[in-house]
């Protein structure tokens, strides 16, 4: 009778977390709804999250809300940093530079304060869209801030729903580089690497000594861009692999309010780009370039390596090749270049 007692009632408790979600799935879709209302403007943003969940879910969840709401790109404005503008070409006809309104350190504290993840409307976004708002001078106003998003999502996140739900509110597309100048002189050929500390890829000296290697490795090959802005505008810090005749830095070469831009115009015009699995690596296959993305800890990694997979296969024939590098550390084994290779063995 006991067991048969706490059955039902972890059989009760279940049924509530899922009302509970779908209770919320409801009340989100309603606070979209309201956002469709009228024929004003509408701004989507501003983001100031992380890079990586703006590429995977924010750009391809705007474009599937303009195709669910049938709202035209002259309504919609993107809001967002570092010169993203060509993310959003086919769904925004304006785009507003959070970089005009606010300074990178801005966006730091933010970050450091634990408010990376736009969950909710802070006083500092509403400040922002009421300066942009002003300075365009649009009235009547409506906002799809990223809360929504993080909201819409979060059965996802949380494994209440599948990758289907996904699916059904997302629309991946190709992405385009804009026409901006670039500050370093680009080789022909070249790889573009963006190697960043986060949860995937910790800062530990096991690390650190594998890719070094691995860009070393590379360089034998090709020359080597790597993207290490120095701007500090959210809590991943970039690894400093240093610089060579074969490895060309960014670093302290780029303005803010275009750092994205240059980043995605160097990515766009690489043969292979390969980093951090977060951030760009998410963004690399949508401008058609092979990826490489790295990690050694997937536990944070799995809903959005499945999102990605699938996505990137509908867009494209792109190659998307995951790279755990925990296991080549484990095996007591290290990444080497050609020079490491038998004598006689040809690298292509």
């Amino acid at each position: 009778m006991r067991r048969a007692v706490a059955r039902w009632r972890a059989r009760g408790r279940r049924l509530g977390k899922q009302w509970a979600v779908v209770r919320e799935e409801w009340q989100v879709e309603r606070d979209v709804e309201r956002v469709v209302g009228g024929d004003g403007p509408i701004i989507a943003g501003p983001w100031l999250s992380e890079v990586g969940y703006e590429a995977l879910y924010w750009v391809p969840f705007l474009r599937w809300f303009c195709a669910a709401y049938r709202i035209a790109p002259a309504r919609l404005i993107a809001m967002s940093r570092g010169g993203t503008a060509s993310w959003y070409a086919d769904i925004a006809s304006r785009y507003v530079e959070v970089f005009d309104y606010a300074s990178p350190a801005d966006l730091a504290r933010r970050a450091a304060g634990g408010q990376l993840k736009q969950r909710e409307v802070s006083e500092f976004d509403r400040r922002l869209i009421a300066d942009a708002a002003g300075a365009g001078g649009w009235r009547d106003v409506r906002v799809l801030h990223p809360s929504m998003m993080f909201r819409w999502f979060a059965p996802f996140w949380s494994g209440h729903e599948g990758v289907g739900y996904v699916d059904r509110h997302t629309r991946f597309s190709r992405v385009a580089a804009s026409d901006v100048s670039i500050p370093v002189q680009l080789p022909d050929e070249y790889v573009a690497v963006k190697f960043y500390a986060a949860r995937a890829l910790p800062d530990s000296t096991s690390n650190r000594a594998q890719l070094h290697a691995m860009v070393g490795a590379l360089a034998e090959r090709w020359p080597i861009v790597q993207l290490d802005t120095g701007l500090a505008v959210d809590e991943h810090a970039d690894y400093q692999l240093g610089s060579s005749a074969r490895v060309i830095s960014l670093a302290g070469r780029l303005d803010p309010r275009t750092n994205l831009a240059v980043q995605t115009r160097i990515i766009a015009g690489a043969r292979l780009f390969v980093g951090t699995c977060g951030s760009l690596a998410w963004l690399a296959p949508l401008l058609g370039v092979p990826t490489i993305p790295v990690f050694t800890d997937a536990e944070f990694l799995h809903a959005h390596l499945h999102v990605a997979r699938r996505a990137y296969g509908r867009v494209g024939e792109t190659r998307f090749s995951p790279l755990d590098i925990s296991g080549v550390a484990d095996a007591g084994l290290a990444i080497a270049g050609s020079n490491a290779l038998p004598a006689g063995t040809r690298v292509s």
